[in-house]
């Protein structure tokens, strides 16, 4: 009976067209329902992906903030006032000293400031010691005068101590610099010639080169700073030679001066000089390891040779030492 009573309710001609209502309605809702629940999370999507920007971009901002207080710093104040109390700024820069700090990787006013400082204070700081030390610690045989003359002397190598620093440090960043920029060409080739422009790859190179030379990273990031806001793009190219002083760098740039002025390909510019480049790190490899045996002739002389003899006439010298005594016979 309750099969019966259920198989009437199942085929009933009002069950079937409210079940029939029903399922359309619910049809409806969903239809009318899924593109408003699909707008929203979109929205969603979207919100979150522009607040991911934002904070790149703060970040970004936050970069470059601590990179120009790190590139332009402050000078010391006791050291700008001792400098113009006695007007030694002409007097103790040089010609060519902005470029050799910039190449040491140095810029703006408080370097200049420092390093014309030291110049004026080592000289004396150097003579007092060496008077001390002549005078007081040691006890040579010399004269007063000899004592005071080489007092002098130490002095006057004192005013060149920054010198020497300064050129210690050129060497060894632009040594870094040349290690990196054959891959760093190879790198912004590779960027060029899939669409991207001079200063995007330039921003991509430098993002990826950090981690194998923090200094080209640095000179690449501050060349994309002046392509955006010089007014000739290749007064930004001949800075980036300037500051690098390398051969290799200079016919970077005047490649993409040439480009830039002839409207020929940054690719073929960048091949050719990366190539160049490449070789060049390969010919200084090679010169190298062609003067090690000139460097390791003396050390083998004093230190290899020595040991070599004992080693081989050694027994032959305790053997006739052997021979020779009286407990032998």
């Amino acid at each position: 009976m309750l099969s019966v009573g259920l198989f009437n309710i199942l085929f009933d001609k009002s069950f079937l067209a409210t079940a029939l209502a029903a399922i359309l309605a619910f049809a409806t809702i969903v239809t009318l329902g899924l593109p408003l629940a699909e707008r929203d999370g979109l929205g969603a999507r979207l919100k979150s992906v522009a607040q991911r920007r934002e904070e790149l971009r703060a970040r970004h901002h936050a970069a470059l903030n601590a990179k120009r207080g790190a590139l332009r710093t402050e000078p010391v104040s006791y050291m700008k006032s001792t400098l113009e109390r006695f007007k030694l700024g002409n007097m103790l820069e040089s010609e060519n000293s902005k470029d050799k700090l910039a190449q040491a990787g140095f810029r703006g006013p408080a370097p200049m400031i420092a390093f014309m400082f030291f110049r004026f204070v080592m000289p004396p700081i150097v003579f007092v010691v060496m008077l001390l030390y002549l005078f007081v610690v040691t006890n040579f045989h010399y004269s007063f005068m000899m004592k005071v003359t080489a007092s002098f002397a130490g002095a006057l190598f004192g005013y060149y101590l920054p010198d020497l620093w300064v050129t210690n440090t050129m060497t060894r960043r632009q040594q870094s610099i040349m290690r990196a920029f054959p891959d760093a060409l190879d790198l912004m080739l590779i960027c060029v010639e899939s669409g991207m422009s001079i200063e995007s790859a330039f921003t991509k190179v430098a993002a990826e080169i950090g981690t194998q030379s923090a200094e080209l990273a640095e000179e690449l990031a501050l060349t994309t700073a002046e392509l955006s806001y010089l007014p000739d793009r290749r007064q930004a190219f001949d800075n980036l030679a300037k500051r690098c002083g390398h051969q290799g760098v200079k016919a970077v740039a005047v490649a993409l001066n040439q480009a830039e002025k002839y409207g020929t390909p940054m690719g073929q510019a960048l091949r050719v000089t990366a190539t160049e480049n490449r070789e060049m790190r390969m010919q200084e490899a090679e010169r190298k390891a062609a003067s090690l045996p000139a460097k390791l002739t003396v050390p083998m002389i004093i230190f290899f040779l020595p040991c070599l003899f004992v080693v081989i006439m050694g027994p032959a010298v305790m053997k006739l030492m052997h021979l020779g005594s009286p407990l032998s016979h």
